[in-house]
């Protein structure tokens, strides 16, 4: 059944699909993150906009695999990201919820887009040829990233009603990307590296 799976998953017609999803949600995400942007210093611009970033990565990864090649690097990039901007979304819109926000119609959006972004980019782990210092340069990258969020006040914006919590977001934030590493660490490790079916 697992096999069956991952195979569905290395075909070009499901490479595409996946496509035709994360294309215009990339763009969407950036379009969300419009009104921010514009008030970020250019020198935080690219640290900015999370989730479409870790998406867009994705992109490239799933455009390589259609012309069979793997970009090691990116696909670190996009599976720990993918992984770690999917579960924060759920977990800040959760958040706000608990603590008062009423949830909206987006909001149910924006919690299954972003489990879809956690899970896709674990899914294809098989086909990823990450090695450990390509982990490395994405840990650089992860954590830098949530020193820019949290020590220079650049983190996407969350409801005002978690903002007291500021500390409490910058804890989990950091091992939520420990985490992340580790999870696209261990797959990396424990599962059999498989081909494109095309």
């Amino acid at each position: 059944m697992i096999d069956k799976g991952y195979n569905l998953l290395g075909q070009k017609w499901a490479i595409i699909l996946l496509l035709v999803i994360n294309i215009p949600g990339t763009i969407y995400g950036y379009i969300w993150y419009e009104s921010q942007l514009a008030a970020t210093p250019a020198v935080f611009l690219i640290f900015v906009p999370d989730s479409p970033t870790a998406s867009l990565f994705f992109v490239i990864v799933l455009t390589a695999f259609l012309f069979r090649k793997n970009i090691p690097l990116v696909e670190a990039l996009a599976a720990v990201t993918l992984f770690k901007y999917g579960i924060w979304a759920v977990v800040m819109i959760v958040w706000a919820a608990v603590e008062g926000s009423p949830l909206r119609w987006d909001h149910y959006m924006l919690i299954g887009s972003h489990l879809g972004m956690a899970v896709q980019g674990l899914l294809y782990a098989p086909y990823y040829r990450i090695k450990g210092w390509h982990l490395a340069l994405v840990a650089v990258w992860t954590l830098h990233n949530d020193v820019i969020d949290y020590i220079y006040g650049m983190h996407p914006y969350v409801s005002r009603l978690i903002l007291p919590y500021y500390q409490e977001i910058a804890y989990f934030t950091f091992w939520l990307s420990i985490s992340s590493l580790l999870v696209v660490y261990m797959l990396n490790k424990i599962q059999q590296k498989r081909t494109l079916g095309f």
